[in-house]
């Protein structure tokens, strides 16, 4: 019995053995964030103008915006616009009302409101459309703005940068740990974020704007920043 007792302890001590000797070990890894900044230029922009008229009635406010507005469009078609990239928005009505202290409001007349947007994907010809609608009696505008149409414009060299940055940052700190670094084990790609410039300002309504063939504006770069999440094996 006292030898069987012998065997049986022998046994499951070569069996704990054989299993800690085919564990695996464990992994040890690093995962950090990188960043990559590409500088494209625009290839698209877009601009809003519109009409505001007042008037003692509706029909006679209506009536002068209409033709204001109809003059506005045929400006920028015969400056280069084509249809499609026209379009008018934001159609609005107010009366204008005179507030007396013990009085009810009484309505003096009607303030009309359109806006022509275009949007175009010739940046060189931004200038001429703008001065010609400010040409043909625009007396509001909501600005212009420059921007990539194909978000996967300089993709290839963002990610690129931001996986070389993800890979210094993580070799940077397995120096620092007297580690080594491994390969890749993972990659999460992130979004994609658009770093806007600053807004070009070439629609002040001054008296000198019709002085000059066309408002002169840059389009300027765009800044789209990628980014990527890497699990980096250590050594």
């Amino acid at each position: 019995m006292k030898r069987f007792l012998i065997l049986l302890t022998i046994a499951f001590a070569a069996v704990a053995a054989h299993a800690q000797t085919a564990a695996p070990a464990m992994l040890e890894s690093i995962t950090v964030s990188g960043t990559g900044h590409v500088s494209v230029a625009p290839d698209r922009y877009s601009f809003t103008v519109g009409v505001q008229t007042v008037a003692a009635t509706v029909d006679d406010g209506v009536r002068e915006n209409n033709t204001r507005v109809a003059a506005i469009i045929a400006a920028l078609k015969k400056a280069g616009a084509e249809e499609k990239e026209i379009r008018t928005s934001n159609f609005s009505i107010y009366p204008q009302q005179d507030y007396q202290q013990g009085r009810a409001p009484r309505i003096t007349g009607y303030q009309i409101a359109n806006n022509v947007s275009v949007t175009r994907d010739k940046v060189g010809d931004a200038g001429k459309l703008l001065q010609a609608a400010i040409n043909a009696g625009v007396n509001t505008s909501s600005g212009l703005q420059f921007e990539v149409s194909d978000p996967s414009r300089g993709r290839d060299e963002g990610l690129r940068a931001a996986f070389n940055d993800a890979r210094a940052k993580a070799s940077l700190l397995a120096t620092a740990a007297n580690r080594t670094l491994g390969r890749a084990l993972t990659i999460t790609e992130g979004g994609i974020q658009h770093v806007q410039p600053p807004y070009p300002q070439p629609m002040a309504m001054r008296a000198q704007a019709a002085e000059v063939a066309e408002v002169p504006v840059e389009s300027g770069v765009q800044e789209l920043t990628f980014s990527v999440t890497v699990t980096f094996d250590l050594h």
